[in-house]
């Protein structure tokens, strides 16, 4: 199966299940594996291995609640000194 017949396979299998989108690709599959990991709290590096990505920088751009400021690296820090740790 060479990459033209994974795709006609997909759009099939996505026309079936009622979805309709007008670009799907089966790359897609990979993106939401990847979006659906860190959502569950898996951390970067871990998802990165996953995916087999060699730059963290591609795993990153799964991350969809990178902007969430209740993940950002400052708010977790004052939340850790406020809390007396």
């Amino acid at each position: 199966m060479d990459r033209h017949a994974a795709t006609r396979r997909f759009k099939h299998l996505a026309y079936a299940a009622g979805i309709r989108m007008p670009r799907m690709h089966p790359h897609m599959l990979r993106h939401t594996f990847g979006t659906a990991m860190l959502d569950a709290g898996v951390s970067l590096r871990e998802v990165q291995i996953a995916a087999r990505h060699a730059d963290p920088r591609t795993t990153m751009r799964y991350d969809r609640a990178r902007k969430n400021v209740d993940r950002h690296p400052n708010y977790i820090l004052a939340a850790c000194m406020a809390s007396g740790m």
